[in-house]
């Protein structure tokens, strides 16, 4: 999700808001909980789960590509947590994300 037309949903994920509450559209919604199961429990994706997305109209290549960006960002994160990294407030006009912040 990028450009201007994502700046409310990606304001309101920095937010930490629940995914129900994040203005996109239901299929995107729906990918967005995908990766969300990848990240949180990757083990318990299923068929179905694949199978709804492309019902919703992701192609299989879309599908790969939320596995492969969502699996990095994963790493990335893991890294981060396993060596203290924390990012700057400096680097964001924003500050450091609310989701960030949250346990």
């Amino acid at each position: 999700m990028q450009g201007e037309q994502y700046a409310a949903a990606a304001q309101a994920i920095r937010d930490g808001a629940p995914l129900d509450q994040v203005p996109v559209s239901a299929a995107e919604r729906q990918l967005l909980e995908f990766v969300a199961t990848l990240t949180r429990h990757a083990y318990r994706i299923t068929d179905k789960q694949v199978e709804d997305l492309r019902t919703a109209g992701w192609t299989d290549e879309q599908i790969a590509e939320a596995v492969y960006d969502g699996a990095l960002f994963n790493l990335f994160v893991r890294i981060a947590d396993a060596f203290d990294i924390h990012p700057l407030s400096i680097t964001d006009a924003s500050g450091t994300p609310a989701v960030l912040t949250q346990t």
